[in-house]
Parts: structure tokens; C-alpha cells; sequence
């Protein structure tokens, strides 16, 4: 019916109702996820703009239950099955660049309309946003301090900057196999800023050139650079939507706006398998 039919009696179905009495509302918890939005103003297009940013939180959540499992299957040196999780991955970072073009439909009149009763809100602080850079390999640890020490989210955040990321994980498994990365790849501060390493770059090359001796790493990297490719055109697609519902303004919450966004469009997390391209 709704591509769960076979789901109804999955142990992680709500204990309160029976499998046998399960309705799709009580499997989704429908009343209260429908009830979560709380416009403050009474203008018609704030509930959009509420439904845009939750509906992404959903996504992200998705993402890093994807990403934990992945790095499970690269520490695993499991770089077939990971495929579908990254896959999964990059799917879903294209449906939330699609958002973009539904939240462009909110004119800048329409916007200043309600942009008041956002306070000092701000996507930017998103901890969800910033545990997905953290698991993949972008860590700042400046972003800590916008979540209440203490908190869930502060907690989670800690934790994925503490540990190694996916391109840690996936230099570990280059090297496991066989491939030669300096002490300081493989035994690092992991909360640290990640920065290229020749050495990487040229390990990573030698899987490109010869492609069917390394055929699991080249496309396991492959997978990588649609992941990093993907996010490149989500912050793009926002600096663009952002631009066109407020211009230049300063963002809420105190950010520079598009000033900003535009800085982060040439992130990478996974560098070397861009610079390598160079080399081949």
C-alpha cells in the first residue's frame, strides 16, 4: 500500500498497539509528527518555511545513521557493501537540494513578512549538519560551542570529533591493503582540522591508474566524490535560494549571510581524490 505493508510487525513498531491493530498513523506517530509545527507569526508561508527546515533534519538524521553504519564497514574493509549506504547517502543529499527550489518559491517580501519571530536562529546551527561534516571528515570544533554543553546534541557532536571520520577510515583501510601513508595519516589527533597529504594523494592516485588491480578501492572511492560532489551542489543551491529571498543581508543568528555560504562551497571533505585527478 504505502511500501511498509510488510513492516507491520517489526519489532521496532510502538509497543502501545499490536501488530494486528497497527493503523498507518500509530506506525509513523503521525499525530504528533503532524503537530510539531508552530508558526509565531499568522503569515501563511511561515508554516512552509518550517516544514522546508524540519523535513531536512529528518534527511540529516537519515544521513548519519547511513554514515555510522558505513564507517562500521570500512573499518570491516567491507568497500562492496558499503556501497548502498553511500549511495543511499548521495540519493538523499539530492532530494534535499531539490528543497531548495520549494523554499525559493518564498518571496523576499513574503519573507521579511515573518523573518522577525526567527530571533536569533539560525541553520548554522544545525547540529545535525555539523555531525554529518564531522563524520565525514570536515571537523571544526568551534561549531561545539552553539549546542548547550551537556545536551544531546552537544554530546553527539563531541563524539563525532573525537573518532575518526569516513576519509580517516577509508585511508586506514588504503593503508591495510597494503599501501604506504606516513604515522601522521593514521595516528593523528582525530578532533584536528584535516589537512592533505601528498602521500595520500598519491596512494589514492595509483588506485585511479590502475583500476582493475584496485577496482574495490577506485569504486568505494568513486562513491566518495559523488558524496562530496553532492554536498558541493547543496551549499550551492543554498547560497543561490538564499540570495534570492534576502540578497546580501546578514543571515539570522549573526551570520554574514552569502558572504558566508559562498566560502563554503569549495569544502571538501575527501581533497585528495579531487587534486589527484591532476596527477593521472
Amino acid at each position: 500500500m504505502h511500501g511498509y505493508d510488510a513492516c507491520n510487525g517489526h519489532d521496532n513498531a510502538p509497543a502501545m498497539t499490536e501488530a494486528r491493530d497497527m493503523t498507518y498513523g500509530d506506525y509513523l506517530t503521525l499525530d504528533r509528527l503532524l503537530h510539531a509545527q508552530h508558526p509565531v507569526s499568522d503569515h501563511h508561508d511561515e508554516l512552509l518555511f518550517i516544514i522546508i527546515h524540519q523535513t531536512k533534519e529528518l534527511w540529516l538524521k537519515q544521513v548519519i545513521h547511513e554514515l555510522k553504519l558505513a564507517l562500521a564497514l570500512v573499518r570491516d574493509d567491507k568497500l562492496i557493501e558499503v556501497h548502498k549506504n553511500l549511495s543511499r547517502v548521495s540519493r538523499i543529499q539530492a532530494v534535499m537540494t531539490l528543497s531548495w527550489d520549494v523554499l525559493a518559491t518564498l518571496t523576499p517580501t513574503d519573507y521579511l513578512t515573518f523573518r522577525h519571530v526567527l530571533g536569533s536562529s539560525s541553520g548554522f546551527q544545525s547540529a545535525q549538519f555539523r555531525e554529518v561534516e564531522y563524520l565525514l571528515g570536515l571537523k571544526d570544533g568551534a561549531h561545539l560551542k552553539f549546542q548547550e554543553e551537556g545536551s544531546e546534541q552537544h554530546d553527539a557532536l563531541a563524539a563525532a570529533l573525537a573518532v575518526p571520520s569516513l576519509w580517516d577510515e577509508a585511508n586506514a583501510a588504503l593503508a591495510r591493503a597494503g599501501f604506504a601513508l606516513p604515522a601522521g595519516v593514521l595516528e593523528r589527533d582525530w578532533s584536528a582540522r584535516y589537512e592533505p597529504n601528498p602521500a595520500v594523494e598519491a596512494a589514492w592516485a595509483e588506485v585511479y591508474r590502475d583500476t582493475g588491480r584496485y577496482w574495490e578501492f577506485y569504486q568505494f572511492a568513486e562513491k566518495l566524490v559523488d558524496i562530496d560532489d553532492s554536498m558541493a551542489v547543496w551549499r550551492h543551491k543554498h547560497v543561490v535560494t538564499v540570495e534570492r529571498v534576502i540578497g546580501l543581508k546578514s543571515g539570522t543568528g549573526g551570520t554574514a549571510g552569502v558572504p558566508y555560504l559562498q566560502k563554503t562551497i569549495t569544502k571538501r571533505a575527501f581533497p585528495e581524490l579531487w587534486t589527484l585527478r591532476t596527477r593521472l
